[in-house]
């Protein structure tokens, strides 16, 4: 994939997320998202648990998908039925590819919880990296619905599994602009004692 070690930090310093609802056609097709997925299973996995699912929404269960997540919300928000709830839908309905990536932590492991976790942080960010890799930007979104149970739970969720967020594909019909980063001195200090 890399030829050289420019090419990798080219790649590094290029990567952004794009806005799912400005991603058009056309996404990663089978083979490619497949492969997407696979790189992104490359991740660190202490005890080798894969503490972590991944679950794909094709574009003819985006409706269900919709109807699913108005459903929660009306459940969770009593009398928002009848309300405009068009941003579901479009919530739904954006950016040609859609995953969703939960965290299924082992409870009853000798690896802490926490580090379960981070392991399937780990897969969200390489599947953002293999998607750019492809060509594609990618979205890592989460927001009220990435935190309610009946979501959680419709995507397979059990006791302890909580969804890591919504991942959206497809290419940019925007211009990618960059935001600002940390300065690596506000984040970086010498360990002194």
């Amino acid at each position: 994939m890399f030829n050289d070690i420019s090419s990798l930090r080219s790649h590094l310093a290029t990567r952004r997320s794009g806005k799912a609802r400005d991603m058009i056609a056309p996404g990663p097709d089978a083979d490619t998202l497949r492969d997407i997925v696979a790189l992104a299973l490359r991740t660190p996995d202490h005890g080798k648990l894969a503490p972590w699912r991944i679950v794909t929404v094709a574009g003819d269960q985006r409706g269900r998908l919709a109807d699913l997540l108005k459903r929660a919300w009306i459940a969770e928000h009593p009398g928002a039925e009848g309300l405009d709830l068009s941003a579901l839908d479009q919530f739904a309905h954006q950016a040609p590819t859609l995953l969703l990536l939960l965290s299924t932590p082992v409870q009853d492991s000798k690896i802490p919880v926490w580090e379960q976790q981070m392991s399937a942080g780990a897969v969200g960010m390489n599947l953002l990296h293999a998607a750019h890799a492809h060509g594609f930007v990618g979205s890592w979104l989460t927001g009220w619905a990435a935190y309610n149970r009946d979501v959680a739970a419709a995507f397979g969720a059990r006791h302890g599994d909580t969804i890591v967020g919504f991942f959206f594909f497809g290419t940019p019909g925007a211009e990618l602009s960059e935001r600002p980063r940390p300065d690596y001195d506000d984040v970086v200090g010498d360990w002194d004692i």
